[in-house]
C-alpha cells in the first residue's frame, strides 16, 4: 500500500503540460496567459517548490502552483525575471564568485 505522498507523486507523474497541472489542481486559468507565459509558470513554480523544507502535499502543491500562475496573471515574463535572459533584459547580471577570483 503506498502512502499519501506516493499516490501524489505518481499521479503527478502522468501529468504531461502545466495545463494538465492546473486542471489537476483545480486551478482556473486563462489559456491566453498559459500560451505566453507557460515556461515561466513553471520554472516559477519550480523554484516555489524548491523552497519547502519537506516534500510538499497536495496543498502545498496547489498553493504554490495557484502562485505561481497568479505571478503572471498579474505581470510579465520581463518584470518577473524568471529567467536570466529576462534578468540581464533589466540590467541584472550575476556573476560567480569562482570566477572572479584569481588563477593560481
Amino acid at each position: 500500500m503506498r502512502t499519501p505522498s506516493e499516490a501524489l507523486a505518481a499521479e503527478l507523474a502522468e501529468l504531461e503540460s502545466i495545463e494538465d497541472f492546473l486542471v489537476y489542481f483545480g486551478i482556473a486559468y486563462d489559456p491566453a496567459v498559459v500560451q505566453v507565459n507557460r515556461l515561466h509558470i513553471l520554472q516559477r513554480f519550480h523554484d516555489y517548490l524548491r523552497t519547502a523544507d519537506e516534500p510538499p502535499d497536495y496543498q502545498q502543491w496547489h498553493e504554490r502552483l495557484a502562485r505561481a500562475y497568479d505571478d503572471f496573471v498579474r505581470s510579465d515574463a520581463l518584470t518577473e525575471g524568471v529567467f536570466r535572459v529576462f534578468k540581464r533584459a533589466r540590467g541584472i547580471s550575476t556573476v560567480q564568485l569562482s570566477s572572479i577570483c584569481r588563477a593560481r
